[in-house]
């Protein structure tokens, strides 16, 4: 049977294997894996793991829930079970442990022990808006692993350092452990402290935050308890797994029987101050480059979530339309990574929104700069060419007398 430290032996082995590893991957009938800047390496071990057994990712599956009998019967009930693992002062991780083929598969996440800022992140200027919000909902959406959590962590990190309020997280592991420096946090484990997040946030509210961050809104029950938060004088920070402004709103409402979505539109309008979507793309030289939508709340988009998209009213023309505010689409994200020299224009073609648009941006672009955007190349007449291939006889003008 493996023991602790033999696992925190192959954990950090695994780590130094390749830079910015980002995933740790146990699969049976496969080597150790490790995804470094978004691809699969295996890594080698002394001695040897050419291909794991069940017996040995089983192993590593128990060593990593150790005592936890909530998340053990998950794994058994459902099939896959979220917990965290600490590896000593090193690199914490989120783990997902499953069930495929009769075999336990592992995933360990590692996560940034270090709390980021904004600024470290580089993140636009319009989002030092979000932590000085006093109530309603913020959402940052995106594919699984894309950085939400983090961007979500720096926004908490800047209301630390400036406010004296009370702080409720529900997160499924906890992630990054807050100092109480002005702020006073109190971090609640799913499948630890809480069994799921609306239970967890329909208790919040009788623990007097200011602010509460839900680690997803997964379900209509979330959904309704977070706006109701947001209503009633709190500031609710959340993530949904969708790929931009317009598909969040529809998936919120989505939720919801027919009936209701009426009065869902009218809440979700008042509630909602900022959307933030966010997508990993490859940067030039190596690394991930963070391409951010950012959609504040005016009076346009409330009658947009009201009345629904239309002709000339949708999420991404409002968005285009207040580029000049600090709003931007995926679109605008993309052309100024490009026009930086961060990411090529394969990738921007690959994770723009409307390739059309992002098309002639790029060309003007390169016009601007007097590079050649055509592969045409300038077009002369030789001569008059009749049917039989020879040049023909030029006639004399005629003239007017």
């Amino acid at each position: 049977m493996l023991r602790r430290p033999e696992l925190d032996h192959i954990l950090n082995t695994m780590l130094d294997s390749q830079p910015e590893v980002s995933d740790l991957i146990f699969t049976v009938d496969r080597p150790l894996q490790v995804e470094s800047f978004g691809e699969l390496k295996p890594v080698p071990l002394d001695p040897a793991i050419e291909k794991l057994t069940p017996y040995q990712t089983e192993s590593i599956a128990l060593n990593l829930i150790g005592e936890n009998q909530w998340h053990l019967q998950d794994l058994m009930r459902k099939g896959s079970c979220d917990t965290s693992y600490q590896l000593a002062e090193r690199a914490r991780f989120r783990v997902n442990i499953f069930s495929q083929r009769g075999c336990y598969s592992i995933v360990c996440r590692k996560l940034n022990t270090q709390i980021p800022t904004l600024a470290t992140l580089k993140m636009p200027e319009i989002l030092q808006q979000i932590p000085k919000e006093k109530t309603g909902l913020v959402l940052v959406t995106g594919a699984t692993g894309s950085g939400k959590s983090t961007t979500l962590a720096a926004v908490l990190n800047e209301i630390n350092l400036t406010k004296a309020v009370h702080i409720v997280t529900l997160e499924d592991p906890v992630e990054f452990v807050y100092p109480n420096v002005r702020a006073t946090f109190n971090q609640r484990e799913q499948g630890t402290d809480f069994d799921n997040f609306s239970n967890g946030l329909r208790a919040a509210l009788r623990q007097a935050p200011k602010i509460i961050l839900v680690g997803e809104m997964r379900d209509r029950e979330t959904v309704s308890i977070a706006l109701s938060a947001a209503e009633t004088g709190h500031l609710v920070l959340s993530t949904l797994h969708t790929i931009d402004a317009g598909q969040t709103i529809n998936r919120i409402l989505g939720m919801f029987e027919p009936e209701e979505q009426d009065s869902i539109r009218a809440r979700l309008a008042d509630s909602l101050r900022w959307i933030v979507g966010q997508r990993l793309v490859p940067r030039i030289g190596g690394g991930r480059h963070a391409l951010l939508e950012i959609m504040g709340s005016n009076l346009r988009v409330q009658e947009t979530i009201r009345m629904g998209e239309s002709e000339g009213k949708s999420f991404y023309e409002i968005i285009q339309a207040s580029y000049a505010f600090g709003w931007k689409t995926f679109d605008h994200a993309v052309l100024e990574a490009f026009e930086q020299g961060t990411i090529t224009e394969e990738t921007a073609m690959l994770y723009c929104t409307k390739r059309g648009a992002v098309t002639r941006g790029i060309d003007n672009m390169r016009k601007s700069r007097g590079e050649i955007t055509s592969s045409v190349g300038s077009l002369r007449m030789k001569g008059i060419v009749d049917f039989s291939g020879k040049p023909a006889e030029r006639k004399p003008a005629l003239k007017i007398k």
